[in-house]
This record gives C-alpha cells, structure tokens and sequence, in this order.
C-alpha cells in the first residue's frame, strides 16, 4: 500500500459528502421500517452536519479571500472561488429542500410539489452552471446529476401528491433512462480494460488504472441499478421486501463511491480558506505524517523448516528517491515539510 498516493489523489469533499448519505440512508430505512422510532429531524442529523461543513467552509474561504486582495492574483483562485460561491448556493436550495422534507414526513404540513419547488429551481440553474464549467474545465457531478433529472423531481412530486397514479416503474421512467446509459458506460470501461490489458504498449500502472476504474464502476451502478429496482417493485407492492433490505445495494454503492473518493483527485481549495492543496495543508498542519507519506508497505511472509510462518510487515523507502549514502550513526533532526514527495 502506498500513502503517498493515497493522500495525494485524496478528495476530502467527495468523502464528507458520500459518508454522511452512507448513514443518512441506512437510518432512514431503519425509520421507514420502523426499527428506530427517532424524529426525523434526528434521522437526517448526517444531512445537517453535511450542509454545516459547506456552510462553515465557504463562510471562512469568503472571509479569507475578501481579507486578503492578493490572494485573488494566485493562479486560478478566482475561478475556484466563483465555483465556490455557485456550490454553496446549490447547496442552500437542497438545503431548503430537506428541510420542508423533513418537516412534511413529520408534520405531514406541505404538499410535496411545495416541497420539491427547491430541487426544481436546483436542477434548472445546474444546466447553466454545467456548461459554465465545461468552459472552464471544472467538474459538476452534483450540478450534472440534479439537471439530468430534472423531470425525475416532477414525477416525484405529482406522484407523492397523488396527482398523478401511475405505476411507480413507470415514474421512475427518466432513471432509467439515466441507469441505461450508465450501464453502457460500465460495459465500455470493462471492455476497455480488458483491452488495454492485453496490451503490450501500455504499462502496468495504467493497466491497474483501468482495471480498477471499472470495477469500481460496476460495483457502483449494478448495485445501484438493483436498488431502484427493488424499491420501485416494494412500492408497487410487488414485493415484501423491508426498506432496510431494499438499501443494501445502495449502501454498496455508497460504500464504493467513499473507497472511489481516496483516488478522486480534484477539489476546490479556497474550502476553509486553505488555498492549497488538501494533502499539503494536512501536512503542515501535521508534519509527523511526512514520514508515512514517504514510505510503502509489503507483507511478507517467512516459512520455518517446521512448517510455521510468522507474516512481517516491513518498511520499504521508495527506491527510486533513495540514494547511497554513507551509513551515519549519528542522529538527525526531522524537519518538517510540506510535500510528501521529498524523502525522508
């Protein structure tokens, strides 16, 4: 295993964002099932902690960047914090959403379509800040997800209202739509990879790239896949499934998409004010770290003429950033750097 991969390509946002659904859905089946008899406004305490963190960040890179005029001038800083601004503001309009979600599954006081009035205006202002980030060469999975399923929001809402009686399979008509080309996209990774493994042009780090990009890819949408499919059959009453059953394969997919985030690389760095990267930042805040930055682990394991093997665990410099020194006896002082890839 080498850490200095593992922080580098870390994305601290990804996995605050995946891990608070991860156990906002697991209490919310156990709600539902009736399991925990908790209020709701405790059962999305993960969703509340979620949108504090944004709320916290972008006050404090707001307050550092109008404080500070020359850090305007550094790179990129103000299209970093343009995006910013724009995903708090989304940010708040989900917020606005849960809310009156969370107020109406307890009180029952608001009509869903209300309620989704939020999302809606989400998904509509997500299409322009899509193509805004496109020109800027951004990432926009959220604002992606909530404008491709835009007219998802509606059938939802007229459904939930009664509204509309349609069968919940044929609600669900625009994911699947988006599960499709999902799946295609699965089965153009695998392909892929299969392909470059079997070539010898390519070398071995971007064959295991490959390989591991579509298997997470699988374990993300087939079980995802399974879990609207489930859930629409339990609403149909198709099936007799509990709730906390049915979101099994979703928390797989959660689960898969917080493993993803240690190799996603990216993120905005004005989030608290830190205006470097995440790593960096983790680094000068803790300088002991530097030395497991720095090092890889293997196991191997020793076999004994009696037949007994003890596994060792030994640390093994990179060899390409060593050179041969002289042995010195005497000890060194450690000074503290911000950058992982120097050596120890």
């Amino acid at each position: 295993m080498n850490l200095k991969n593992l922080f580098q390509d870390f994305n601290p946002s990804k996995f605050l964002v995946f891990s608070c659904l991860l156990v906002f859905s697991l209490l919310f089946a156990l709600r539902l099932d009736s399991t925990i008899e908790w209020s709701y406004w405790v059962v999305f305490l993960p969703i509340w902690i979620w949108k504090l963190a944004v709320v916290c960040g972008s006050t404090v890179g707001s307050y550092v960047w109008w404080k500070n005029p020359h850090y305007r001038l550094e790179g990129d800083s103000y299209v970093q914090y343009k995006a910013m601004v724009m995903c708090t503001g989304l940010h708040l309009l989900l917020l606005m959403f849960e809310i009156l979600a969370c107020d109406t599954l307890e009180t029952g006081a608001h009509k869903w379509l209300l309620v989704f009035i939020p999302l809606i205006v989400m998904a509509v202002i997500s299409i322009f800040i899509c193509i805004w980030a496109v020109k800027n060469e951004r990432s926009f999975e959220m604002e992606l997800f909530c404008s491709v399923n835009i007219l998802q929001f509606i059938f939802l809402a007229l459904r939930l209202d009664g509204t509309i009686a349609w069968s919940w399979v044929i609600v669900f008509i625009p994911v699947w739509i988006v599960m499709c080309v999902a799946l295609i996209g699965v089965l153009y990774a695998i392909v892929l990879a299969i392909i470059l493994l079997k070539s010898p042009d390519i070398i071995p780090e971007q064959r295991r790239g490959n390989v591991s990009s579509a298997i997470g890819y699988s374990f993300l949408v087939v079980p995802l896949l399974v879990f609207e499919i489930l859930l629409a059959n339990r609403l149909d009453d198709t099936n007799s499934f509990t709730f906390t059953a049915i979101t099994v394969p979703l928390l797989m997919s959660l689960v898969t998409l917080v493993c993803l985030s240690f190799g996603s690389k990216g993120g905005n760095n004005w989030w608290f004010g830190i205006r470097k990267d995440f790593c960096q930042f983790l680094l000068g805040v803790c300088p002991c770290l530097q030395e497991y930055g720095n090092i890889s682990y293997s196991l191997q394991h020793n076999d004994s003429e009696s037949g007994n093997s003890t596994p060792e665990c030994e640390k093994v410099k990179d060899i390409s950033k060593l050179k041969k020194e002289p042995i010195d006896e005497q000890p060194k002082a450690v000074v503290p750097v911000l950058s992982i890839e120097t050596p120890d």
